[in-house]
């Protein structure tokens, strides 16, 4: 008699399965094996936690009400005569802004009430200044709730770019993704070239006021008046948030004695002198419930800047960092009192072990606002390449609970981001914010992905290629090497191409969808200018032509003291080493994108 063996249950178990990532069941994944969504909650799209990781706060916002304002069993009321002004008033007194309506339309896993709700409990914001709703702003929202955004870093130096050049890295900006965009400029004409970004943008502007503030004056002179007057007047330009540094004080900076590389932030910086030339407490700190009046009268969000973020990962997770996160924590809860929105800002370099931690140390300190965090970068040793060392740590920050990812260019720590380096940070980072959507299972975040799957399992390459990011180099790279759209792809050629032969076995359903069907092999069209000088500029200098040029330059520059050349700023002021830059270097044959 034979007998059947009995099925033995695998070795292997399934985590918990959360949310389903997919516009409508697509594919054979279980799902997403973070947390199920809790909107409305602490944990609206969440990554489990691992062992000994801080707790989600049990605050938000409603604990941090103006002292005025009373509450009775029917909820909060304002003092009689309170008109609200900013998102934040608006979304305490139960109402629904057309600026949240607008966010739940580009966001359909999101309903105007709930964008309300989590506005009112801190844990979203929508940063839009009442004078750029009058111009171009699309608003839009930045909190665990809502996808993961990012921000592109812009901005004029004393040496580099100008008014125009700004302008149109800005469209450049929005084109490749970029969810809001920060002018950090330190040169030229600030007030005109803010005035033509925002006036330009259809995304919410930052800045950090402190840049302006001490234009033609030194760190030293800044006073009370001139803090308070140039917001007052970015705040009338139309900026949405302002990145304020008010974290870093006093009792922080013995903490900063032995860091391998010191404080890196230049608001930081900056005020660390002027603390410790005057023996006072941070005058940023001390203002802050006026900083809120001015920021208030004109929606103006904070990103309360970490003035002591880590620049290496010598100094990660240090004393200072997290001392000045608790105090970030404090002034998170004295802004909302004041009525105004908040996110927070984050480091830095962490190593990726670390990352998850100051997620979570931040949630719980700052009772769920949004975390905007640059990077983090991961390791030090790819200056060049830190686009892709930061977007590694910035999917795992996205996943463990930022809202808002900061890209950085191939240019970070080396110079200004040209045309083509905002386009590769850009890139990188819309990588890490989708990839972790898709990881915490954000309805419909996956959608796309579905799609052209079915489109490259159909081998219908222009599908394939119209439903991808970036279709010019995807055509491009494809068209250089087969110019034809045929059933198989120029990496396995015909006998060995495995989607073809997935697709040729009748028992599988793999491309025979047909909804991406197609008919017979064509010629592509010719590749546009654009796709062309993708190719052209791949690759396009060997490490021989980059010495050259390297060498080239040091022995052009020519030295005046010491082994500095003469082209530095701290030989000679900015123009005149921009002049002589001008004068000694032969021009690059590459010209800029």
């Amino acid at each position: 008699m034979s007998t059947q063996a009995t099925p033995k249950h695998p070795a292997w178990k399934l985590p918990p399965v959360g949310g389903d990532p997919s516009g409508g069941g697509t594919g054979t994944t279980p799902g997403s094996f973070a947390n199920p969504s809790q909107l409305g909650g602490a944990l609206s799209f969440s990554s489990p936690d691992s062992p000994s990781m801080p707790p989600p706060s049990e605050k938000s916002a409603w604990d941090f009400m103006p002292s005025d304002w009373r509450r009775d069993a029917s909820g909060w009321h304002a003092p009689e005569g309170f008109e609200p002004v900013t998102q934040l008033e608006h979304a305490r007194l139960g109402t629904v802004t057309p600026e949240m309506k607008r966010v739940a339309e580009r966001e359909p896993h999101l309903t105007p009430e709930i964008v309300r709700d989590e506005v009112a409990a801190g844990r979203m914001i929508i940063p839009a200044n009442k004078v750029h709703l009058s111009h171009q702003l699309d608003a839009m929202a930045i909190g665990r709730g809502s996808l993961t955004k990012v921000n592109a870093n812009m901005g004029a130096s004393p040496i580099s770019s100008d008014t125009s050049e700004e302008v149109e890295k800005l469209h450049w900006a929005q084109r490749w993704g970029a969810d809001t965009v920060m002018d950090l400029s330190t040169g030229g004409d600030l007030d005109v070239t803010r005035e033509a970004i925002i006036r330009a943008a259809t995304v919410p502007i930052g800045t950090v006021p402190i840049y302006s503030m001490i234009l033609g004056r030194r760190i030293e002179d800044l006073d009370e008046q001139t803090i308070l007057s140039c917001l007052e007047f970015q705040a009338q330009q139309g900026v949405d948030y302002f990145t304020i540094h008010a974290g870093v004080r006093q009792a922080h900076l013995p903490f900063v004695r032995n860091r391998v590389i010191g404080i890196v932030s230049r608001g930081g910086s900056l005020l660390a002198k002027w603390m410790l030339h005057h023996g006072r407490e941070n005058l940023m700190y001390d203002l802050w419930d006026e900083i809120c009046a001015v920021m208030r009268r004109y929606d103006v969000s904070f990103s309360i800047g970490d003035g002591l973020r880590p620049g290496g990962l010598a100094d990660a997770t240090d004393e200072a960092q997290l001392r000045e996160l608790e105090t970030l924590g404090e002034l998170t809860e004295r802004a909302w009192a004041n009525g105004c929105q908040v996110m927070v800002e984050g480091p830095g370099h962490v190593s990726f072990d670390q990352i998850e931690f100051n997620m979570k140390l931040q949630r719980n300190l700052c009772h769920g606002a949004p975390f905007y965090v640059l990077g983090p970068l991961v390791t030090d040793i790819f200056p060049g390449y830190d686009h892709i060392t930061s977007c590694i740590g910035a999917t795992a920050a996205a996943y463990h609970g930022a809202a808002m990812l900061c890209y950085v260019t191939p240019k970070e720590h080396l110079g200004l981001p040209k045309k083509d380096d905002v386009k590769q940070g850009c890139i990188a980072y819309k990588i890490a914010a989708h990839a972790a959507d898709v990881a915490l299972g954000v309805p419909g975040a996956r959608e796309r992905d579905d799609e052209l799957t079915k489109a490259r399992a159909a081998l219908n390459w222009q599908k394939h290629f119209e439903l991808s990011f970036d279709p010019d180099t995807a055509r491009a790279f494809h068209d250089e090497d087969l110019d034809v759209d045929t059933d198989f792809c120029a990496m396995c050629g015909h006998d060995w191409c495995s989607v073809r032969i997935s697709k040729e076995i009748n028992e599988f359903v793999s491309g025979k969808d047909e909804a991406y069907a197609w008919d017979k092999p064509q010629v592509s069209d010719a590749l546009s200018e654009e796709q062309i000088e993708v190719l052209q500029r791949r690759g396009v200098m060997s490490p021989e032509e980059v010495h050259r040029l390297a060498t080239k330059v040091r022995s052009s520059m020519g030295t005046s003291s010491g082994d500095k050349a003469d082209c530095h700023s701290d030989h000679m002021d900015a123009p005149a080493a921009q002049n002589l830059q001008g004068d000694r270097l032969d021009p690059v044959s590459l010209e800029p994108l």
